[in-house]
């Protein structure tokens, strides 16, 4: 089933030339409108002109998360404050955020996009939703919801938490579709169980999860507890939101909509451009954003990319499904959390070292974070009563910058391993 068979199904070359004049079109916008691309164009030696072939998209010059963030807050825009209708933005890592903007038709595009995909993971018209992705600031609620209501599905938003009353809403509300990060889902399935209810006893059909990286381990997992079907969904706010590749029932990979964005895998340390197929580091285009459009993002997610047909009908590429970071990022519930961070915050605090390791692990079906921290000789040797009160005031401090609970581990100096090259400062633990 399609929301949109004619774009969806395009035929290959029909889809590059769609794809090349809506990369040319992006080129001399931001050429034309953001300096700092245009500095960085002409320091690379190229014109908007210069991109006559889809190959040419390799001559232009990459964008990462600090140039959002040097660009703070608007600077990357190329339409006027007036014509921007929705902002939002992520909890930043060392001091400003990045900030994403979007004008009418951006939201209409996102809207359309998002009934594509919800569409795609088998959502209908008749289907009760219940987006328990975040609200606010974070792109995943707002985006789902927008799709979900322009497939005509009934929408439930519940956000995230209150564990409870989702459960009792899945029951008297009948919902079908569930859409939420998989290590909420699992935790949601343990509630489910500890109050006496069997998912025989709800009509929910299918999740839809993302925000966070998941295995084929946790996908048979979902669909055994709950006795659904569950789709791995894809996206980045820099680009958009959710709803930039979505798998299909195939679940063979998922599906970028390339009437939007131009992928491409690079080797995170040559930046060289590999071919379909090799694993390496996502690189993004948009080709049909107006407020904020963005050539060869690096997204540091590991993946590669399908390039055969896939029996659903649809012609664009796929991904398989991202094997990781090629950066220190983890991901928390649904949360980006840097190093970084938790070093602008441990160097404001007195008696306590440099010297930190993020611990990740999945516990009772969701993430935990733990942190680490070398405390100074003074700091070591006073009462215990002194050293809880500092990990309280650690934990509270992490907490407000990282948007994440984190439990805090005080440890003694020089306990915490030191390196010459570049230094350990995450340990994932997570079986995914």
């Amino acid at each position: 089933m399609y929301w949109n068979q004619e774009i969806e199904c395009l035929p290959r070359n029909e889809l590059e030339k769609l794809k090349l004049r809506r990369l040319k079109e992006t080129v001399f916008r931001i050429y034309s409108f953001v300096p700092s691309y245009q500095a960085k164009m002409d320091k690379a030696g190229i014109s908007p002109g210069d991109i006559r072939t889809l190959e040419d998209i390799s001559k232009l010059p990459f964008t990462t998360k600090q140039d959002l963030r040097d660009n703070y807050p608007f600077g990357l825009f190329t339409v006027p404050m007036s014509d921007v209708v929705r902002i939002h933005s992520s909890s930043g890592t060392t001091g400003k955020p990045t900030v994403v903007g979007y004008s009418r038709r951006d939201i209409d595009g996102w809207a359309d996009l998002m009934a594509r995909a919800l569409i795609c993971a088998g959502a209908t018209r008749y289907s009760v939703v219940q987006n328990a992705y975040g609200y606010g600031l974070f792109t995943g609620g707002l985006g789902v919801h927008y799709g979900a209501e322009k497939i005509g599905a009934s929408v439930i938003p519940s956000s995230g938490g209150n564990t409870k009353r989702q459960i009792m809403m899945m029951q008297d509300f009948g919902t079908t579709v569930l859409t939420c990060t998989p290590s909420y889902a699992m935790y949601m399935h343990e509630v489910l169980s500890e109050m006496g209810i069997s998912p025989s006893d709800l009509k929910l059909k299918s999740g839809i999860f993302g925000a966070e990286p998941w295995s084929e381990d946790m996908r048979r997992q979902l669909e055994e507890k709950w006795g659904i079907d569950a789709y791995d969904i894809y996206g980045l706010s820099e680009m958009m939101g959710p709803g930039v590749a979505i798998e299909c029932p195939e679940k063979v990979g998922l599906h970028i909509f390339e009437d939007h964005f131009i992928a491409e895998i690079i080797d995170p340390e040559t930046e060289e451009v590999l071919p379909l197929g090799e694993k390496g580091e996502l690189v993004l285009t948009t080709v049909n954003k107006e407020a904020l459009p963005i050539i060869r993002y690096r997204t540091r997610d590991l993946t590669s990319l399908i390039a055969e047909p896939c029996p659903c009908g649809r012609t664009h590429v796929r991904m398989n499904k991202v094997l990781g970071r090629s950066d220190d990022m983890v991901i928390i519930r649904g949360v980006n959390v840097f190093p970084s961070q938790v070093e602008s915050v441990l160097l404001n605090i007195e008696n306590v070292e440099p010297y930190y390791l993020l611990v990740v692990e999945r516990k009772n079906n969701l993430d935990e974070l733990e942190v680490w921290v070398e405390v100074s000789e003074k700091a070591f040797s006073d009462e215990i009563r002194k050293l809880e009160r500092l990990e309280k005031q650690i934990s509270k401090e992490l907490e407000s910058s990282l948007g994440v609970y984190a439990k805090v581990k005080l440890v003694e100096p020089k306990s915490l391993q030191r390196s010459e090259g570049k230094a350990k400062r995450v340990e994932d633990r997570r079986v995914l």
